[in-house]
């Protein structure tokens, strides 16, 4: 029998000695009781920070006290947060998982709370995920905590503003959980191993510091992994115990082991996707290559569609190298072919080097920003018709209008350059595209200047 299995009710003993485990998982049984024993944090529970007050007066039981948003990555401690005002509050507390339950459970809820109200009694709505909550099941909230009715603590890994309706949003205040620190993590599995009444300090194992803070540092803030892994740490410690073999010391080597995989925080469809990208596409514009390659190689560590970078490749070449290096759209658009040919991770290289060519190429947003000021002036001004001068002429009729009239045939021109409007009258001598000093575009600039030229001195002629 495992070390680790075992009747839910309680402690098992091993056969080998006066070993025990609890069949609860570790971060459960190490789960902070108390705002002394919570760690991390310290912008929210610091002494004399608004949070720990509401908690420490039980504020929650009055009208002062407010619905919240703990919003966080996993493992942060907000379901622990919530519990620890659960055992200081004097209101009602009920637990509530948005993965279990539906409309007609939070009907139920909500009438209990209904009638507990009606006693002066208040009721703390605890709502774990409560980001798979659809719109109407969120909806159904909403006239409680008006009323208040329910006080709403709800927890979530997603970006409130995107999953939350704004009607609840509004009544709740936001409280951003920060990634604990590897350090803090490295001294909480410390004190996990030494720790002989909740934790594995009956099991009387060594470790390395070092091992430790190799499992604190895969975990990626997330304590409840980080316990995990230490529990399967434990597990491959003690596995020749049964057998009659010393216990083995968890060391780096052992910790690589229970490790496995890296716990990497990322979501192809959530706010972290976002984050990501965007650090990467931030790095390109910043011309940081070392920076670029990291956030790409994490993107796609983590399982990201490569066509889905690719995209974003050719559009960081077309928003912001422009034409200070055209050359660099062709050569993201090979990367797309090469990725498509090759797979991962072979073609993983082919934009490795699109991204770095890009980082360190020219930079230029004129076109960008040209374009949008162009489609900012057809959204806010009159559809202005097409000049005569410009209106082809097929029929005797259009010519009799006086379409094509007065127009001008750039190649017979001197320069190539025609002294002729091509705006609207309205629009004439506006200017939206200004090209930088920057690779291709310095010349291009100098050509601009040209045109002027050749345009401004047949008008004087």
């Amino acid at each position: 029998m495992s070390l680790f299995d075992g009747e839910p009710e309680g402690p098992i003993r091993s056969t080998k000695g006066p070993l025990r485990a609890l069949a609860m998982p570790l971060a459960e049984r190490m789960r902070p009781r108390t705002l002394e024993e919570y760690t991390g944090q310290e912008h929210l529970l610091g002494p004399g920070k608004p949070l720990r007050v509401q908690i420490e007066r039980d504020s929650f039981n009055t009208s002062g006290g407010g619905s919240m948003i703990l919003w966080g990555p996993p493992g942060v401690g907000k379901t622990t947060l919530a519990k620890i005002i659960a055992e200081t509050t004097k209101a009602n507390f009920v637990e509530f998982s948005a993965v279990m339950s539906g409309i007609k459970e939070i009907k139920q809820v909500m009438a209990a709370a209904a009638q507990a109200a009606e006693m002066q009694s208040r009721t703390i709505l605890f709502v774990d995920e409560i980001h798979r909550f659809n719109k109407a099941q969120q909806d159904a909230f909403l006239p409680y905590v008006e009323r208040g009715t329910i006080r709403l603590i709800g927890a979530t890994t997603e970006n409130p503003s995107f999953e939350i309706i704004s009607a609840l949003l509004s009544r709740c205040r936001v409280y951003v959980l920060q990634p604990l620190a590897e350090e803090r993590i490295a001294g909480l599995l410390r004190k996990a191993l030494e720790d002989g009444e909740r934790g594995l300090g009956a099991l009387h194992l060594e470790a390395d510091d070092e091992a430790l803070e190799l499992m604190a540092s895969y975990s990626s803030g997330d304590c409840r992994s980080a316990y995990n892994t230490l529990e399967v740490a434990a597990q491959l410690a003690q596995a020749g115990t049964e057998a009659g073999d010393a216990a083995r010391k968890i060391d780096r080597a052992l910790a690589v082991e229970a490790v496995q995989q890296r716990v990497l925080m990322y979501d192809k469809s959530g706010e972290e996707h976002y984050n990501l990208i965007s650090a990467l596409h931030k790095s390109v514009r910043n011309s940081d290559a070392d920076a670029a390659l990291y956030w790409l190689a994490r993107m796609f560590a983590a399982g990201e569609d490569p066509l889905y970078l690719a995209r974003r490749v050719v559009r960081m070449a077309v928003e912001d190298i422009g034409l200070a290096a055209p050359e660099a759209l062709n050569l993201c658009l090979s990367a797309k072919q090469a990725m498509e040919f090759l797979g991962s991770p072979e073609g993983d290289l082919a934009l490795a080097e699109a991204v770095v060519y890009l980082c360190l190429a020219p930079k230029s947003n004129s076109v960008y920003t040209a374009y949008a000021a162009v489609q900012a002036e057809i959204e806010h001004t009159r559809q202005e018709p097409v000049p005569l001068h410009l209106r082809n002429a097929p029929t005797r009729l259009m010519k009799e209008l006086d379409y094509a009239k007065g127009y001008r045939y750039a190649h017979d021109e001197e320069g190539r350059v025609a002294d002729m409007d091509c705006l609207p009258d309205s629009l004439r001598g506006q200017s939206y595209y200004k090209p930088t000093q920057e690779g291709r575009e310095k010349q291009l600039a100098a050509r601009m200047e040209e045109i002027r030229r050749i345009r401004a001195g047949k008008r004087v002629g």
